[in-house]
């Protein structure tokens, strides 16, 4: 069942072990970065949307929180790339929420694509 970015997938979402609809466990997959990313990633066995949702989350945040951490330690240069990033990080975060929330299985570059396969 492949999962297409900017519309609706074409397949059934279905149901989730943990009850919740699958548009809102997509969501909450991003809640909390990659930590809600892991749990539903595991939680979620059977349900290729949440679990791309789940496995993008944990990329794509779990990234961007080593990258902050490193750039924690860079004086000046470091805060100001840290500023900016933190920007796009929640920018990218409500985004995907919404998406996901639409019943949406957006692709981000590169880390889309890699969810998609290890769904």
């Amino acid at each position: 069942m492949p999962v297409h970015s900017h519309r609706k997938p074409d397949y059934d979402l279905g149901t989730t072990k943990s009850g919740i609809e699958p548009s809102v466990a997509g969501a909450l997959a991003y809640l909390l970065g990659f930590v809600t990313g892991i749990f539903f990633y595991i939680l979620e066995k059977d349900n290729p949307f949440v679990r791309f949702h789940a496995l993008q989350s944990t990329m794509v945040f779990g990234g961007l929180f080593v990258i902050i951490m490193v750039l924690k330690v860079i004086p000046i240069l470091g805060f100001i790339l840290n500023f900016f990033l933190s920007i796009a990080a929640f920018s990218i975060w409500l985004f995907m929420m919404v998406k996901a929330s639409q019943g949406i299985a957006f692709k981000l570059p590169i880390v889309g694509d890699i969810a998609e396969r290890n769904i």
